[in-house]
């Protein structure tokens, strides 16, 4: 065996639901629908232990969107639920208010997290932002949609 495993061995230890190569297909969609709608966005792909697998940084997209994407790729597969979907659950009086102040800050309850699943299974999430929110979505959704 090689010091460090073989290939194949290094794939199973490190793919965690999902691979480089999946992750950076899923990213290259979304980057292609954000060229296509003019606004360049911060894309991050976790894995289903809720790691970077892959992130790109669109020349020209804001620098504070970084953090955002990468903590919508987060929040989505946290609660395996697309960001959006925890927006009306965290308005005051809804039983998740609050729920943004938990994890360190990290949790977006808005638009542009989406899980990503493999055989009804979350195995990992897209997070888009530098946009307006529903372009993050759209961006996020082209992304997920070559997720496959």
């Amino acid at each position: 065996m090689a010091l460090f495993g073989t290939k194949e061995e290094k794939t199973a230890r490190t793919a965690n639901g999902i691979t480089l190569v999946q992750a950076q297909a899923v990213v290259e969609a979304a980057r292609k629908k954000a060229e296509e709608i003019g606004v360049m966005q911060n894309i991050a792909v976790v894995d289903e232990g809720n790691n970077l697998v892959a992130f790109a940084h669109m020349d020209g997209a804001w620098l504070g969107s970084i953090n955002i994407s990468q903590n919508k790729a987060f929040t989505a597969r946290a609660f395996d639920m697309p960001t959006s979907d925890l927006a009306p659950l965290t308005q005051p009086g809804a039983p998740l208010f609050g729920i943004d102040a938990s994890n360190h800050g990290k949790i977006i309850i808005f638009a542009g997290g989406i899980p990503l699943k493999s055989g009804g299974r979350v195995v990992g999430a897209i997070g888009v932002s530098g946009g307006t929110v529903d372009q993050d979505q759209e961006v996020a959704e082209a992304g997920a949609a070559a997720f496959g």
